[in-house]
């Protein structure tokens, strides 16, 4: 999301020229060493496919007869001691930005044995994606080898960022070397916090001509990503904002306040009458039920459903409610329009919400940054659920999960007479409770008498909540029958492939019964891939009947906190009809149970038990997941849960001929 709206340029026209432009810039004077590798000792991380010896970020702010503006120096030394690691580096990507420039470049090549390879811009080549069709420049790295070094260096003129800004300060591979710097003019006090480590970025107070911070780590470990883990907001990593003007003291910079209001304000529009009438013909479209009736689901359907939502460059009208109803054709910010506009005609009482994907994001009510209003949500307090307008592949009541359990900026329109505007306000978005997100089956299984190899399967797969997502509100958008056969037939095949499928049916099949009644696939198969002969035996995969399933294995200490898209629950209900005459050996390897609780409330839990009535194996299994981020110091507890389900997948019951 672009954010250069919350700050007007108008600020830094009446504050910040009045300041003489700065002279002697950091980066022009800055250059590499001469024998940058000197001391790098190569036995020592002989093991190591890669080495960092150096990673340099300065984000430097300027004032020019044009306003603030950033120059960004990057500078990096890598050692590369594997083929893997050579097929990465042997091109260096240089930015393109927008109306950024690149006024400084250097790169070059150091063998093994010390002989410097210096690159000059006939090196710079060009390409294009086929399909965004965008160019980029790269510097081709000649001269790579096993053992090697690469360094390169550019700096960026650009649009200054200074509403929030994250820079990473570890990666998968070892850093003998990391600086951060940031320089400033006198007027403008900067403020940083760093996640994951202790050092603090620290002023400067030998400068005096300008302000400079700066933070310096050594010898920082790489971070091995893990299954399932938040990875980007585990590393060591800083963010960094403009927090004062001393020329303008009393003005708001970067708050969630001052945010609150200027995203309102994009957000919110006058609807004129011809706009207003035009809404109201589009909601009397949705169905028989008036305006007032509809509800949230409805309205969300309609236009997820009938407006293609478009990240292409279009022009103003793109963003004009009448053209978009029109058209069928939206930008993200006329869907947004659109949304608020109905909202408002139909005093439906909602907060405007902006957060960030928890996996990636660490959103920090206490230290207010723009980076993390990345994502936007509409809460509806009434109803006690969210919306996300811009994802098509989420509904009502079920945004995407990587949003839930985490903060969020609320923003609530207040009226005063005739005149509007928002406060905000930092809360927890509430994940969705793991019984509103259900995969349940319902098996019945016979034998063919004449040949025992062949089973005859009843099964019902049936979904609520995330599991109905990527199908209930879709089915009835297939016209074709055999289509939509196909598509059945490939959820109920996620049992085993082979199964040979006979009868197929979906009830629930529409949009408008998303979050109101679960999607059931019905199904009659016969197969034999689930039993093997085994002279006098039969083996019967029972547990297969359940679908593959996810298994944890962790070889080493586990580091990273495991992040769930979603709270869930399972249950299936097996029953099996024993062939006449035979029985089986092994029931008991049926009773599962793991689970981990604290105090008296159970997270996670699967539970698989049996019982026996008519020569009908009953089968149940119950399994849940009420926690959706799972600190190290459970997650044993929890993998031991995860696996509990795929050791049931394993179980193979041995059927004999009962004595006579």
């Amino acid at each position: 999301m672009n954010f250069r709206i919350l700050l007007p340029t108008i600020i830094f026209a009446l504050f910040f020229t009045k300041i003489k432009a700065q002279e002697n810039l950091y980066f022009e004077d800055y250059n590499w060493e001469e024998n940058p590798i000197e001391n790098f000792d190569t036995t020592v991380n002989k093991d190591k496919d890669l080495v960092a010896l150096k990673e340099k970020r300065v984000s430097e702010f300027a004032f020019t007869k044009g306003g603030l503006i950033e120059y960004l120096l990057i500078h990096k030394l890598y050692w590369l001691n594997s083929n893997d690691a050579i097929e990465q580096y042997n091109k260096v990507y240089l930015p393109s930005v927008g109306a950024s420039k690149i006024v400084k470049n250097q790169a070059r090549v150091i063998t093994s044995k010390g002989k410097i390879i210096e690159l000059d811009d006939s090196k710079i080549l060009e390409s294009t994606d086929n399909e965004t069709k965008t160019s980029y420049k790269y510097y081709a790295m000649e001269g790579v080898e096993k053992g090697g070094f690469i360094e390169y260096l550019y700096v960026l003129k650009k649009y200054p960022s200074y509403t929030g800004k994250r820079v990473f300060l570890q990666n998968t591979y070892f850093n003998k070397s990391i600086d951060f710097d940031v320089f400033a003019p006198k007027n403008l006090k900067f403020a940083f916090k760093t996640y994951n480590d202790s050092t603090q970025v620290i002023l400067d107070t030998v400068v005096k001509t300008k302000n400079h911070w700066h933070l310096k780590l050594k010898d920082v470990e790489g971070l091995e990503s893990e299954e399932r883990s938040g990875y980007d907001i585990a590393l060591k990593q800083l963010v960094f904002k403009l927090d004062r003007n001393y020329a303008n003291p009393d003005k708001e910079i970067v708050s969630f306040g001052k945010a609150s209001q200027n995203i309102f304000a994009n957000n919110y529009k006058v609807v004129d009458k011809k706009t207003r009438n035009r809404i109201l013909k589009f909601l009397k479209q949705i169905g028989s039920k008036s305006e007032k009736e509809l509800s949230i689901l409805e309205i969300e359907n309609a236009i997820k459903s009938t407006v293609y939502l478009t990240d292409a460059v279009l022009s103003p009208e793109s963003s004009q409610i009448i053209n978009i109803l029109n058209s069928k054709v939206a930008s993200k910010q006329g869907i947004l329009y659109l949304y608020t506009a109905i909202f408002d005609i139909l005093n439906l009482e909602h907060e405007l919400v902006l957060t960030a994907n928890r996996k990636s994001f660490v959103f920090d009510k206490k230290f207010e940054s723009y980076h993390v209003l990345d994502k936007y949500l509409f809460f509806f307090p009434e109803q006690n659920k969210y919306l996300e307008p811009l994802n098509y592949g989420s509904r009502f009541g079920f945004p995407n999960g990587l949003l839930t359990d985490n903060y969020g900026l609320f923003i609530k329109k207040i009226k005063v007479g005739d005149f509007e505007s928002a406060i905000g306000q930092v809360k927890y978005i509430e994940p969705v409770n793991y019984d509103l997100s259900v995969y349940n089956l319902k098996i019945e299984v016979g034998f063919n008498e004449e040949d025992l190899t062949e089973t005859n399967i009843e099964v019902s797969r049936i979904m609520s909540g995330y599991y109905a997502l990527s199908y209930q509100p879709y089915l009835e958008l297939i016209e074709e029958q055999e289509k939509k056969t196909k598509v059945l037939e490939g959820i109920v095949k996620m049992i085993k492939e082979e199964v040979e499928i006979t009868k197929v049916e979906a009830i629930n099949g529409y949009s408008n019964k998303f979050g109101i009644e679960p999607l059931v696939i019905k199904a009659t198969l016969k197969t034999n891939s689930f039993i093997d002969n085994a002279g006098t035996k039969y083996l019967f995969k029972i547990g297969e009947l359940i679908g593959p399933q996810l298994e944890m294995y962790q070889k080493k200490e586990r580091k990273l906190q495991v992040h769930e898209n979603f709270e869930r629950s399972y249950e299936s209900l097996i029953d099996v009809k024993i062939p006449e005459g035979y029985k089986i050996e092994n029931l008991e390897d049926l009773a599962i149970e793991e689970e981990y609780k604290e105090g008296n409330k159970v997270f996670f839990s699967f539970k698989s038990s049996y019982t026996v009535d008519n020569n009908i194996i009953k089968v149940k299994l119950n399994e849940f997941y009420n926690k959706n981020i799972v600190d190290v110091s459970v997650f044993e507890a929890y993998r031991k849960v995860i696996n509990s389900a795929a050791n049931f997948n394993k179980i193979t019951l041995v059927m004999i001929k009962s004595a006579e």
